[in-house]
């Protein structure tokens, strides 16, 4: 508890010195200065090695630099604590709120989420004392940092998956194998979801915590971003809009109360490794859906019976069959009852009122 204090106080400070220190000013001789750093750093050869005698490589591409985002910053601008050369080993993390903060002179972005990563998984996690937690450097690259627009950036959509791959090995396996992956990765589309456009980009949380966006009771609303839509449903096949249908259900009804253990999206489809039902590998293949329906804390002994019924059923759409003609006499049923309750009422109330009027004229 003592460390994870000390670490936070750490990291407070940290940001109150950047908000206090003005940010570096662009110097037409960058190129200049970096060519002092090259005499080391530009020699493919140059590296240290760790205490656990793990090689670290310390070779910069100067060509990565020029063509990146920070092309006209100096080495210096980020590695604040270079004053000499040689520099003293090892450095101190590069702080890039020095320059990212809101109203910042220098023209960097400030629409970053700073507040929300020191509360996300990954904040924490570092908070805690975890290295191997990502900073800014490790989603968005060291020294060729590029705009997410473009192609060859790690935070651009299609890079996305491969940038948190480097960590989420095994989901990402599951993801590029998917119907999203393989549409986003092999196919360029993308209307396909990336990790940020379920996860999140800066404030992810874990998929316990109620305010998560891929939580049990949000990941509807979550896939609802896409497959609300029937616009989006129709361009890609769907015939039905399965957000609303699900809401319809059961399952949809006791989400929206809140229930954690009733089955969502993800419970069916699974979070990453989602494929179409023609697939036989997908979850909710006819062949495979006994398995899904009976999974542990569902429904325990399912057999083949499951995969006879029809899922995501609009009661709407005359496609529904008996549903769509059962739906419509109740509703018909509801609504007759209703006017005819309605009518009995006004017609008491006549009475009544007609009754009222005759007593008072018999009393005088």
């Amino acid at each position: 508890m003592r460390r994870l204090l000390a670490l936070a106080a750490a990291f407070f400070v940290a940001d109150l010195v950047t908000a206090q220190a003005p940010p570096p000013e662009p110097n037409g001789n960058a190129a200049a200065a970096a060519r002092q750093c090259n005499i080391c750093h530009g020699k493919q050869e140059f590296k240290t090695v760790r205490p656990d005698g793990s090689v670290r490589p310390l070779f910069v591409d100067e060509a990565a630099i020029r063509d990146s985002v920070h092309g006209k910053w100096q080495c210096t601008d980020c590695h604040a604590d270079v004053d000499k050369i040689p520099h003293p080993a090892p450095l101190a993390q590069v702080n890039c709120q020095r320059c990212h903060f809101g109203g910042n002179p220098v023209g960097a972005p400030e629409r970053i989420n700073y507040e929300g990563y020191v509360k996300s998984v990954h904040g924490r996690l570092r908070l805690a004392g975890n290295t191997k937690a990502p900073l800014c450097q490790d989603c968005h690259g060291t020294h060729g940092i590029r705009k997410h627009t473009d192609p060859t950036s790690r935070v651009n959509k299609a890079q996305v998956p491969s940038t948190c791959g480097r960590c989420h090995v095994e989901i990402y396996a599951d993801y590029q194998r998917s119907t999203h992956g393989q549409s986003l990765l092999t196919k360029g589309n993308l209307d396909a979801p990336s990790c940020t456009d379920c996860h999140g980009e800066h404030s992810i949380l874990a998929p316990k915590e109620t305010a998560s966006d891929v939580s049990a009771t949000n990941i509807p609303e979550t896939c609802s971003h896409c497959h609300g839509s029937m616009a989006f449903n129709t361009k890609y096949e769907i015939p039905i809009n399965p957000v609303k249908t699900f809401k319809h259900t059961f399952h949809g009804i006791a989400n929206e109360l809140g229930s954690k253990k009733v089955a969502q999206c993800a419970s069916c489809h699974t979070a990453h490794a989602v494929l179409p039902a023609a697939d036989p590998q997908s979850s909710v293949n006819p062949a495979n859906i006994p398995a899904t329906c009976g999974k542990s804390g569902c429904h325990e002994g399912a057999n083949a019976n499951y995969a006879r019924g029809r899922f995501h059923i609009d009661p709407t759409n005359r496609d529904s069959g008996i549903i769509y003609w059962v739906a419509l006499f109740f509703k018909i049923l509801t609504i007759s009852t209703l006017a005819a309750l309605l009518v009995h009422i006004l017609l008491d109330l006549v009475k009544k009122l007609r009754h009222g009027h005759a007593g008072g004229h018999h009393g005088e």
